[in-house]
């Protein structure tokens, strides 16, 4: 049974095979050198206090090749559920030769679970590879990333440590599970995807923020956490725009940040203009000798009582959540596991 498992799936394992090493190699090649530059930049910008510019330099540098290595990630989960889990069964169900198979002396469990075994395993080893690697690769990057793309960043944990492999262990279980129920391999692999890409959006949305208690806090305004500032001398009113940035909290993700006003009321969120009353006219706010500078004007800012609250997740909770995460994929996989087993047995002739 396994021989025969293997020589069916043996051209789909050489061809990732083929894939996996060409992707590790050009990471393997290219990680030292993106190591080493980084190390050099930093060394050199806290002599004269001008790192923060090369963070948004050497990322900008990188940003294709960081962006191209967590898309990769990403999809390997998607395309092990669609490619591999969903026509594993529904293809033997939908031409029949599944029959033939029962008919020698081999059980309906066992063939099943040397099929999850064999296609499983090598599923989740693959995409636990992709993930590792691409995290070790991208370190310096994640370090120098803007918040919204920093490692507790929905769009970037979900394509570092281990969760990778909790969603491929998923994702292939579901395309099997689907595949048994719907007997077709097309309506298969549509309705596996289309399953997969929703639990994989209400993970970060509605699960994901509540692991653990999130951390709320107040921070004074300041280059940190402000994308914007605007003066209007003419009306003799001014503004500003919160980033999602947590101060002293490097790669922290934000699931909210309020400006609030000198009384504590809530006057902007994320990226909203909150107004603030200031003298344009006069003091270090004032446009009127040029362009006002912008650290006495935050000074100023906070010297009147506005604050940052913001609402996030630190980093140091990164790999706990990599842990939580991947143990609640693992027991929808064996949720889903147990059910195919079942199925196979009770229900499917």
């Amino acid at each position: 049974m396994i021989w025969l498992t293997w020589r069916q799936f043996r051209g789909s394992a050489a061809m990732t095979a083929a894939v996996l090493v060409v992707f590790t190699t050009a990471l393997a090649l290219t990680g030292p050198e993106l190591a080493s530059r980084y190390s050099e930049g930093i060394a050199s910008c806290t002599q004269d206090d001008t790192c923060g510019r090369f963070y948004d330099r050497f990322f900008d540098e990188h940003q294709l090749p960081f962006l191209a290595a967590s898309l990769v990630v990403l999809l390997v989960p998607a395309l092990v559920g669609l490619f591999w889990g969903a026509p594993l069964v529904a293809r033997e169900l939908e031409a029949g030769t599944h029959l033939l198979v029962w008919n020698q002396s081999i059980t309906r469990g066992r063939w099943l679970a040397v099929k999850l075994g064999l296609i499983g395993l090598t599923a989740t080893a693959a995409a636990c590879l992709c993930g590792l690697v691409v995290t070790w690769w991208s370190d310096p990057l994640d370090r120098s990333a803007f918040p919204e793309l920093a490692m507790m960043a929905p769009l970037v944990f979900g394509a570092r440590g281990i969760t990778p492999m909790g969603y491929a262990a998923f994702a292939f279980v579901l395309g099997v599970t689907v595949g048994m129920l719907v007997r077709r391999t097309l309506p298969a692999m549509a309705l596996t995807l289309a399953v997969f890409t929703a639990v994989q959006f209400a993970m970060p949305l509605l699960v994901r923020p509540h692991l653990m208690p999130p951390v709320t806090a107040t921070f004074e305004v300041s280059e940190a956490n402000v994308s914007g500032i605007g003066i209007k001398g003419d009306t003799g009113s001014a503004h500003i725009v919160l980033g999602s940035a947590v101060p002293g909290h490097a790669g922290a993700w934000a699931l909210s940040s309020d400006l609030l006003d000198p009384s504590g009321r809530m006057i902007a969120g994320i990226g909203e203009e909150g107004p603030i009353e200031i003298s344009t006219t006069s003091g270090p706010c004032a446009p009127a000798q040029g362009p006002p500078e912008m650290g006495a004007c935050l000074a100023e800012i906070n010297r009147l009582g506005y604050r940052q609250r913001a609402t996030y997740h630190p980093l140091d909770r990164f790999w706990p959540f990599q842990w939580i995460e991947t143990g609640i994929y693992a027991l929808l996989t064996a949720g889903l596991t147990g059910f195919c087993f079942w199925w196979i047995r009770r229900r499917l002739s």
